[in-house]
């Protein structure tokens, strides 16, 4: 059985095949439920690599924030650049998390041939990711309409980068 351990903000990053989850995070000022967790379920679930994954989360462990912001940024950016893939699941809501600093990451990540990009169509303002489908489709970036179907794009890039490395 495949193991899957939770990785979350400012926490070391580990050796071995890695996600990051990448997306809005909810905000103390408009509190709104992280789809994060549900995101964990799901790769737990399809997880079906020979060993232990790792999924990074920029969220933090009991809520506990960076002392400073650029310790933050500095954890999600290097965080990002050593997963095998970055899964960008945007519910956005311009009211409760509107997902700014998301479209810079993806801008930043859209290239690498690590990205894959979730946007629901029933999400408070689906219109508000039409540009960043677009851009993903320009890359080859696969871009889907659930979450379940995200992480199984996400979970095949890493195991693809596993095969890569074990050649």
């Amino acid at each position: 059985m495949s193991t899957v351990r939770l990785v979350m903000a400012r926490e070391p990053i580990p050796a071995g095949p890695k996600v990051f989850l990448a997306g809005p995070t909810p905000d103390k000022s408009t509190p709104a439920p992280s789809w994060r967790p549900h995101a964990l379920d799901l790769i737990t679930t399809q997880w079906a690599g020979p060993g232990p994954l790792t999924v990074l989360t920029p969220e933090s462990r009991s809520g506990l924030r960076a002392e400073r912001y650029e310790h933050q940024v500095d954890w999600e950016t290097d965080a990002r650049a050593a997963a095998d893939a970055i899964l960008f699941w945007i519910p956005r809501d311009m009211r409760t998390m509107p997902g700014m600093t998301t479209n810079v990451e993806f801008g930043l990540d859209v290239s690498t041939g690590r990205a894959i990009l979730g946007v629901p169509p029933d999400c408070p303002n689906p219109e508000r990711n039409r540009y960043l489908a677009y851009v993903a489709r320009r890359h080859g970036v696969p871009v889907c309409e659930t979450l379940t179907d995200t992480v199984a794009e996400a979970l095949t890039l890493v195991a693809a980068a596993g095969t890569l490395a074990a050649r």
